[in-house]
């Protein structure tokens, strides 16, 4: 009996402890974070592209965030953790800011970082959530009113003067592979293939060397920039000269068995299968918080 009893203490004071815990801070999986299924995937690939478009050009990080409820903290408790763990926005620039719905208890708030207080101050914030959102929500437009928002604060920033954002060197993102992807397609394509025909004709290392100037000068082309196109030349001779010696004769080659030409494709081969850029490759930049902003509800 006793051991039952307690049983149902524990039990009770688990209960009681997750009832009162504060919900977890989402991970940042994109510029949209949906959690209520609000938003059709259309919806947040539109807006998505919206703020990547507008962090490439000025420089300044948005994001949005729509959580079934904060409970039991206010909405600004719990959107000032959101921005700590995000730090949403340049660092030492504070230029981030963030949208933050919770449905169910139909509160929201804008989030602003440091350095956009200036521009996207608490009365403005509040205007926007007064004059763009909550009409439509109370109509049971949740997309619409998300995406008038985020237009507005578009807007605002745009005419804060910002440092301008850096040229992106993280050639591992998504937004960089779909401008070299194309370029990694004609190395891979002219070492293989056009350096293939030259390796037969003119032998190995002289036929790689032909086909790496070949691919420097298609490469220039794409992007207008000789130290990429020499690096793309060089990788093309690399991987020329190395796939006869890897055992695998290229399009056109000479059989390394005897005279005759083999111009059969080589096994594996290079897959062009588009990146997805819908989950991951985004994060925020390091930018503070320290408040900002206005709540509203609905």
């Amino acid at each position: 009996m006793r051991a039952a009893k307690a049983f149902l203490l524990v039990l009770f004071l688990g209960w009681a402890f997750a009832a009162t815990a504060d919900v977890a801070v989402p991970p940042l999986t994109g510029r949209v974070v949906d959690q209520t299924g609000t938003l059709s995937s259309g919806d947040i690939a539109a807006l998505s592209q919206k703020l990547r478009d507008f962090e490439t050009r000025k420089g300044s990080q948005i994001a949005v965030l729509i959580v079934p409820t904060t409970q039991p903290e206010t909405i600004e408790q719990f959107s000032i953790r959101v921005a700590d763990a995000w730090k949403i926005g340049r660092k030492k620039v504070d230029d981030g800011a963030i949208l933050i719905v919770a449905k169910n208890d139909r509160h929201l708030r804008i989030e602003v970082g440091y350095g956009l207080e200036g521009a996207l101050t608490d009365v403005t914030s509040r205007r926007i959530i007064d004059e763009d959102i909550t009409p439509k929500f109370r109509s049971g437009d949740f997309a619409g009113g998300i995406i008038a928002g985020v237009d507005r604060m578009v807007r605002v920033i745009d005419g804060e003067p910002l440092p301008a954002p850096a040229r992106n060197t993280n050639f591992g993102s998504s937004d960089d592979f779909d401008a070299f992807g194309p370029l990694f397609a004609v190395t891979m394509f002219g070492s293989l293939g056009i350096g293939g025909f030259f390796r037969a004709v003119l032998g190995r290392l002289l036929g790689s060397l032909v086909a790496g100037g070949i691919i420097a000068v298609i490469a220039w082309f794409f992007v207008s920039s000789v130290p990429i196109s020499i690096i793309a030349g060089v990788i093309g001779f690399i991987i020329g000269f190395m796939a006869d010696l890897l055992g695998g004769a290229g399009p056109g080659t000479r059989s390394s068995r005897g005279g005759s030409w083999s111009s059969g494709s080589s096994s594996g081969g290079w897959s062009s299968g588009s990146s997805s850029s819908s989950s991951g490759g985004f994060s925020g930049g390091g930018g503070s918080f320290g408040g900002g902003g206005a709540s509203g509800s609905w």
